[in-house]
């Protein structure tokens, strides 16, 4: 069903209060809930169905544990991944704007940080390259075997370009755990190479597949050595739980750096650069059946921009008729 953007900001913004978040905790919610619904990611709303994202009652204050000029590991202290992630997210903007480089790690966090090509992306903003990675409890199994070791395990990779910056947003997975929600909420079946059951035979159920374990991206050695490293940077690095071991649940982590491109040459320059290989990427010669070629951010950023500018956004039945529930607004 098609609403309005107005109407989907409203009921992601009552939906995201009824978990018991302040103001400010329901706009910075909001923000990455959005960024990634107008995107066409699977990270959006449908975060807020079902269990929700409700506040944790022993939530404390977010606390920088550790700090040097460049870096710092900020204890989320039971609070949102996207609160704290934010906050990470304004310390390596600091840093990496005053020194060149910035970097923070994150731990004792109990909630995804939902699409983290939106923290990239804020970074590109301000002319600084990013990386951010994330680890999350097990959902993955490692190439050859059906039992799950590590988290969804995303990463996203940012560089600042006219128009759009480059943002490389990707699960280590074959696909995310809220592609699986969003199928078994549609009524809908998975494709049959992502996911085992409990039982290690693939199966095409979503519901199937969350009681079993998800294949690494490419189904391959590849895949699960990148999700063995995200689980490294994103687990005890930052002093986060790691691959089942300490306090899986409740204690996901996030590392976040940013380059100024300033202290390898000119920024500005940097940037004319990459647009230049934008171009000539989008440029090269297409195989038949090709209308247009896309560089990692570029398509998401469109469809993002076209809603924004119809001022309309298509939303799933099942999934509108859910996030209306909760939050607490009868069917128009």
């Amino acid at each position: 069903m098609k609403i309005t953007i107005r109407e989907l900001e409203e009921l992601t913004a009552r939906a995201v209060k009824s978990f018991g978040y302040s103001e400010d905790e329901t706009r910075a919610i909001c923000e990455v809930l959005l960024y990634a619904q107008l995107r066409g990611n699977n990270q959006g709303v449908a975060k807020l169905i079902g269990k929700g994202i409700p506040r944790d009652p022993n939530a404390g204050e977010i606390v920088v544990e550790k700090e040097t000029p460049i870096s710092a590991r900020v204890n989320g202290n039971r609070n949102h991944a996207m609160v704290v992630v934010k906050k990470a997210l304004e310390i390596v903007i600091e840093k990496a704007t005053k020194n060149g480089f910035g970097i923070a790690g994150t731990n004792n966090t109990n909630t995804s940080s939902g699409a983290i090509g939106y923290f990239a992306a804020e970074l590109a903003r301000q002319g600084l390259i990013g990386f951010v990675y994330g680890r999350s409890p097990e959902r993955v199994a490692m190439h050859g075997s059906f039992e799950p070791v590590f988290g969804t395990n995303p990463l996203a990779i940012s560089i600042p370009a006219k128009p759009d910056p480059i943002v490389l947003d990707m699960s280590t997975a074959a696909v995310s755990f809220y592609g699986l929600v969003e199928a078994s909420t549609a009524g809908q079946e998975i494709p049959d190479d992502v996911a085992y059951d409990a039982e290690g035979k693939p199966t095409t159920n979503p519901k199937e597949a969350i009681q079993g374990a998800i294949r690494s991206f490419d189904r391959s050695h590849k895949g699960s050595g990148l999700a063995l490293i995200n689980e490294i940077l994103g687990g005890p690095l930052v002093g986060a739980a790691f691959c089942g071991l300490g306090n899986s649940k409740g204690n996901w982590g996030h590392l976040i750096y940013a380059i100024d491109p300033e202290i390898l040459g000119d920024r500005e320059e940097f940037v004319r650069n990459v647009s230049e290989i934008i171009a000539r990427v989008k440029g090269t010669k297409k195989l038949p059946g090709v209308g247009e070629l896309f560089v990692p951010g570029e398509q998401g950023a469109r469809r993002a921009r076209q809603h924004r500018e119809s001022g309309m956004i298509e939303i799933e039945d099942n999934l509108l008729a859910e996030l209306r529930r909760v939050a607490g607004v009868e069917p128009g």
